[in-house]
């Protein structure tokens, strides 16, 4: 069982990765689901994710409750809406210009709703 979180977790690693790149693949959804298995399948890269100096704070700050900064939030509403608008612009079918459309009124609505707001520090 391990054997497959662990792989499961690795592969969810590499299209997280792949996230950061292609507009419309998501990188967290990809990189909880690589922690959640890594958690349960391996010690050493649930450290290692949790440490990473990219995106280990902003999985810390998920996973212990302390949801995500506004700035970032922010950022990330704005880059999907570009690449939702221009993905949209480019796609000839109405049908999947809605489809679009409630993804990103859906992601919309999750980050503003239940994603906690971390707290500015001073």
């Amino acid at each position: 069982m391990k054997f497959l979180l662990n792989l499961i977790g690795a592969i969810a690693v590499v299209l997280a990765v792949l996230g950061v790149f292609l507009p419309l693949l998501p990188t967290t959804p990809f990189l909880l689901l690589a922690s959640a298995c890594f958690a349960r399948g391996s010690t050493r890269m649930h450290n290692w994710l949790r440490t990473n100096r990219l995106f280990g704070k902003y999985l810390r700050d998920w996973e212990d409750g302390r949801g995500l900064p506004l700035r970032g939030k922010l950022a990330i509403l704005l880059l999907m809406w570009v690449s939702m608008g221009y993905s949209m612009t480019r796609v000839p079918h109405v049908a999947l210009v809605l489809l679009l459309a409630a993804i990103g009124v859906a992601v919309t609505v999750f980050l503003l709703r239940f994603v906690p707001t971390q707290r500015a520090r001073r």
